[in-house]
């Protein structure tokens, strides 16, 4: 009887968090009018016809366009969180100076600052440097996330660097290592799985990402998807919702397909010290 109430408690569980991407997926299928009639998850007729539209919904841009420019500032911040992030951890949690800890510590009171608190300067910032609307758009996106800004992570890697034995650092010193062969040699490698935690989030997070995108991102052709989806929804003209639903459903297409192609990556090696043979 456990072992049953455990079961449906977890399916209960499970249904829950998987009924609004259910109705999302039959909603996709539905006419304009269905959608407002029925509340069901499976749909009375079949309109695939809303995914064709939504694709070319827009007379000047395809939507296939809008999942170009997200993959190019989703894949350019992660390889800039990636490295950045990687190098400013490996500073503060592997390497002696002077005003480590202060350094530390300001950079960790960047996580209580709202990230709305600051878009107003960086964007009057970003606009006097001409990156607002100038021949690459995704400057203001992309230029900050090369620089170790995500103070989130290089908090995590630091907390990951010192699991790693500091004996493995000695033994490559003894060995004629310097600091940068150190970090090439012991830290990277053994880093892996923080730093596909953090190239998974961050893939995630800027692909959902709206708020930031709306603000520097002016020209129809530079949207990204998330942007692109509110198009969708005009309050002078007649709303699209069976096309957008279509469209919201493709655009959790990639994000799935990266965490499913990382997930093995991302928990492998977490014990994994270093110490072995």
């Amino acid at each position: 009887m456990r072992r049953l109430l455990r079961v449906l408690i977890l399916v209960a569980i499970l249904a829950v968090v998987l009924y609004p991407l259910v109705w999302m997926v039959g909603t996709s299928f539905k006419s304009p009018e269905e959608i407002v009639n029925n509340i069901g998850l499976i749909p009375e007729k079949f309109t695939p016809g809303n995914f064709s539209a939504g694709w070319s919904n827009f007379s000047d841009v395809s939507f296939g366009r809008f999942f170009v420019n997200s993959a190019i500032v989703s894949g350019l911040t992660v390889l800039g969180n990636t490295i950045s992030c990687l190098l400013a951890a490996y500073a503060l949690g592997r390497l002696k100076f002077r005003l480590r800890s202060l350094w530390f510590g300001l950079m960790i009171g960047t996580l209580l600052l709202p990230g709305h608190v600051l878009i107003i300067p960086q964007y009057i910032l970003f606009r006097w440097l001409g990156w607002v609307g100038g021949e690459f758009p995704y400057l203001p996106l992309l230029v900050p996330q090369f620089l170790a800004t995500e103070a989130f992570f290089v908090f995590l890697m630091v907390q990951f660097m010192r699991g790693i034995p500091r004996e493995l650092d000695e033994a490559a010193t003894i060995d004629g290592a310097n600091a940068y062969a150190v970090f090439r040699h012991v830290i990277l490698p053994l880093s892996r799985p923080a730093l596909v935690t953090t190239a998974i989030f961050s893939f995630i997070w800027t692909w959902n990402d709206f708020f930031r995108q709306l603000v520097f991102l002016s020209d129809l052709s530079d949207y990204t998807v998330p942007v692109a989806l509110t198009l969708f929804i005009d309050s002078t003209s007649e709303s699209a919702v069976g096309p957008m639903f279509a469209m919201s459903l493709l655009s959790l297409v990639p994000v799935f397909l990266f965490f499913v192609a990382f997930q093995r990556m991302l928990v492998e090696g977490i014990n994994t010290s270093g110490l072995k043979g």
